[in-house]
Protein backbone atom coordinates (compact mmCIF):
# COMPACT_ATOMS: atom_id res chain seq x y z
CA UNK A 1 0.00 0.00 0.00
CA UNK A 2 1.31 3.66 -0.61
CA UNK A 3 0.40 6.61 0.99
CA UNK A 4 0.75 9.79 -0.59
CA UNK A 5 1.05 13.58 0.21
CA UNK A 6 2.84 16.22 2.38
CA UNK A 7 5.58 15.78 4.92
CA UNK A 8 3.61 17.34 8.32
CA UNK A 9 6.27 16.28 10.74
CA UNK A 10 9.58 13.75 11.13
CA UNK A 11 9.84 12.76 14.87
CA UNK A 12 13.45 12.39 16.04
CA UNK A 13 15.35 8.78 16.55
CA UNK A 14 14.70 7.17 19.73
CA UNK A 15 15.49 3.93 21.10
CA UNK A 16 13.71 1.38 23.48
CA UNK A 17 14.93 -1.36 25.89
CA UNK A 18 18.50 -3.32 25.85
CA UNK A 19 18.59 -4.41 22.44
CA UNK A 20 18.60 -1.39 20.98
CA UNK A 21 15.29 -1.12 19.25
CA UNK A 22 14.86 2.14 16.99
CA UNK A 23 11.91 3.90 15.54
CA UNK A 24 10.96 7.04 13.98
CA UNK A 25 7.46 8.26 13.42
CA UNK A 26 6.62 10.85 10.74
CA UNK A 27 3.46 12.08 10.03
CA UNK A 28 2.09 12.63 6.20
CA UNK A 29 -0.88 15.19 5.15
CA UNK A 30 -3.05 13.75 2.29
CA UNK A 31 -3.88 16.27 -0.38
CA UNK A 32 -7.95 15.02 -0.43
CA UNK A 33 -10.95 16.85 -0.43
CA UNK A 34 -10.76 15.93 3.47
CA UNK A 35 -7.11 15.87 4.52
CA UNK A 36 -6.11 12.91 6.62
CA UNK A 37 -3.05 13.46 9.16
CA UNK A 38 -1.22 9.83 8.90
CA UNK A 39 1.46 8.67 11.58
CA UNK A 40 3.76 6.21 9.88
CA UNK A 41 6.38 4.62 11.87
CA UNK A 42 9.61 3.65 10.80
CA UNK A 43 11.70 1.03 12.93
CA UNK A 44 15.23 -0.10 12.61
CA UNK A 45 17.63 0.27 9.31
CA UNK A 46 14.53 2.07 7.56
CA UNK A 47 14.52 4.93 10.34
CA UNK A 48 17.59 6.26 8.06
CA UNK A 49 15.28 6.61 5.40
CA UNK A 50 13.71 9.94 6.32
CA UNK A 51 17.46 11.67 7.19
CA UNK A 52 16.65 13.37 3.83
CA UNK A 53 13.19 14.59 4.10
CA UNK A 54 11.91 17.97 5.28
CA UNK A 55 8.34 19.09 6.62
CA UNK A 56 6.95 20.44 3.47
CA UNK A 57 8.04 18.18 1.01
CA UNK A 58 5.66 15.57 -1.27
CA UNK A 59 6.02 11.94 -0.81
CA UNK A 60 4.94 9.00 -1.36
CA UNK A 61 5.44 6.29 1.36
CA UNK A 62 4.52 2.67 0.68
CA UNK A 63 3.37 1.21 4.04
CA UNK A 64 2.10 -2.47 5.57
CA UNK A 65 -0.75 -2.02 7.66
CA UNK A 66 0.32 -3.89 11.05
CA UNK A 67 -2.42 -5.50 14.37
CA UNK A 68 -1.64 -6.99 17.03
CA UNK A 69 -3.59 -9.01 19.68
CA UNK A 70 -2.81 -8.13 23.67
CA UNK A 71 -4.44 -9.68 26.74
CA UNK A 72 -4.45 -7.60 29.76
CA UNK A 73 -3.70 -8.92 33.31
CA UNK A 74 -7.21 -8.99 33.83
CA UNK A 75 -8.07 -10.90 30.77
CA UNK A 76 -9.29 -8.62 28.48
CA UNK A 77 -8.61 -8.64 24.47
CA UNK A 78 -7.25 -5.48 22.91
CA UNK A 79 -6.08 -5.11 19.46
CA UNK A 80 -3.86 -2.66 18.01
CA UNK A 81 -2.80 -1.02 14.67
CA UNK A 82 0.48 0.37 13.52
CA UNK A 83 1.04 1.68 10.05
CA UNK A 84 4.87 0.97 9.39
CA UNK A 85 6.57 2.69 6.58
CA UNK A 86 9.70 0.57 4.04
CA UNK A 87 10.13 3.20 1.46
CA UNK A 88 9.94 6.46 0.72
CA UNK A 89 9.86 8.42 -1.90
CA UNK A 90 9.55 12.28 -3.66
CA UNK A 91 6.58 12.83 -5.13
CA UNK A 92 5.92 14.67 -8.53
CA UNK A 93 3.92 17.29 -8.22
CA UNK A 94 2.04 19.27 -11.25
CA UNK A 95 2.03 22.67 -9.49
CA UNK A 96 5.57 24.44 -8.18
CA UNK A 97 5.45 24.96 -4.92
CA UNK A 98 5.51 27.87 -2.17
CA UNK A 99 6.01 26.33 0.86
CA UNK A 100 4.16 24.13 2.87
CA UNK A 101 0.83 25.30 3.64
CA UNK A 102 -1.74 23.43 5.76
CA UNK A 103 -5.68 24.05 4.03
CA UNK A 104 -8.58 24.06 6.30
CA UNK A 105 -10.12 20.73 6.18
CA UNK A 106 -13.26 21.93 5.66
CA UNK A 107 -13.57 23.97 2.75
CA UNK A 108 -16.73 26.38 1.67
CA UNK A 109 -18.35 25.73 -1.57
CA UNK A 110 -17.68 28.87 -3.78
CA UNK A 111 -21.25 28.72 -4.94
CA UNK A 112 -24.68 29.17 -3.23
CA UNK A 113 -27.31 26.65 -3.69
CA UNK A 114 -29.43 29.07 -6.04
CA UNK A 115 -26.26 30.16 -8.17
CA UNK A 116 -26.02 26.60 -9.05
CA UNK A 117 -29.40 26.14 -10.15
CA UNK A 118 -29.33 29.02 -12.22
CA UNK A 119 -26.76 27.28 -14.24
CA UNK A 120 -27.57 25.44 -17.83
CA UNK A 121 -28.06 21.57 -16.80
CA UNK A 122 -25.39 19.32 -17.94
CA UNK A 123 -26.68 17.25 -21.12
CA UNK A 124 -26.42 13.50 -20.65
CA UNK A 125 -26.64 10.49 -22.83
CA UNK A 126 -28.31 8.08 -20.43
CA UNK A 127 -29.89 10.64 -18.28
CA UNK A 128 -33.61 10.09 -16.57
CA UNK A 129 -36.96 11.11 -17.72
CA UNK A 130 -38.06 14.20 -15.71
CA UNK A 131 -40.71 13.48 -13.08
CA UNK A 132 -44.13 14.40 -14.45
CA UNK A 133 -46.63 13.39 -10.90
CA UNK A 134 -43.98 15.56 -8.48
CA UNK A 135 -45.92 17.50 -5.97
CA UNK A 136 -44.17 20.02 -3.94
CA UNK A 137 -46.55 19.40 -0.93
CA UNK A 138 -45.80 16.17 -0.59
CA UNK A 139 -43.90 15.18 2.90
CA UNK A 140 -40.63 13.55 2.20
CA UNK A 141 -39.14 11.58 5.57
CA UNK A 142 -35.79 11.95 4.11
CA UNK A 143 -33.54 13.50 7.03
CA UNK A 144 -31.82 16.15 4.94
Amino acid sequence: MEVSGRIKMIDETKAFGANGFRKREMVVTTDEQYPQHIMIEFTQDKCDLLNNYQIGEPVKVSINLRGREWVNPQGETKYFNSIQGWRIERAQTDAPQQGYQQQSQYQQPQQGYQQQQSQAPVQQRDSFEPATNYREEEHDDLPF
